[in-house]
């Protein structure tokens, strides 16, 4: 009878045991199927996980490297705007101290002696300019306002009754006093001087190696 007891009681444990390793089993199977505790998934989702910190890693680095170079070459305009600036302003300076007069985007300078208009426009070379050309109204009556004969920047000495510019080009707009040019009484006047100062058109050809005032123009803008 012990025996038969024992033998129940060792039956009951080993059914015990193995339902006990079924449940456990069971217990994996399902967390296997969640894929809560599988190894691999775990690895998966790290690498998910590190893939998109990469991808934010790149735009912010990408973002960032744009807005260096904006700013660098933002910062290379601005350098190179202060440096032409500052040039500018030195210019109008030295040009003021000079006594040249500024007017409509140019200075000017008007002699106090007479000379050739040869002479008179090397003179203007020298100072970094050259006779004045006259282009708008405004600026003829800029010159009437000093009241003396003065060379200026047009001549026919290359081509006869061709009159051009010192800078080359040709004469569009004229400012001719009544009966000029005219090569007076058989003279070669292939120079032009302001002289009818009582009058808009005031311009007068006369020979180059007659000795007048002079104006010179220096282009200058801010």
């Amino acid at each position: 009878m012990a025996i038969y007891e024992n033998a129940s009681e060792i039956t009951v444990k080993m059914m015990n045991l193995s339902d006990a390793s079924a449940r456990t089993a069971a217990s994996k199977s399902h967390s296997d199927e969640d894929g809560t505790t599988v190894p691999g998934g775990k690895l998966l989702r790290h690498v998910a996980v590190s893939f998109c910190l990469l991808c934010v890693l790149q735009v912010a680095l990408n973002i960032s490297l744009r807005l260096a170079l904006c700013i660098e070459e933002n910062y290379k305009t601005l350098t190179e705007e202060r440096d032409e600036l500052k040039r500018k302003l030195s210019n109008f300076a030295h040009y003021s101290n000079q006594g040249w007069v500024y007017f409509s985007s140019s200075f000017y300078y008007i002699s106090s002696i007479k000379e050739t208009w040869q002479d008179s426009r090397d003179d203007c070379v020298r100072r970094g300019a050259d006779l004045m050309i006259i282009n708008s109204e405004e600026e003829q009556e800029f010159t009437r306002k000093y009241r003396q004969i003065m060379w200026i920047g047009l001549t026919d000495r290359e081509t006869e009754e061709v009159w051009k510019w010192v800078d080359g080009t040709l004469l569009t707009t004229s400012f001719w006093h009544s009966g000029e040019p005219n090569n007076y009484e058989g003279t070669n006047e292939d120079c032009v001087a302001v002289n009818y100062h009582d009058y808009k058109n005031s311009w007068n050809d006369l020979e180059c190696v007659i000795k007048n005032f002079w104006i010179c123009e220096k282009k200058m803008t801010l």
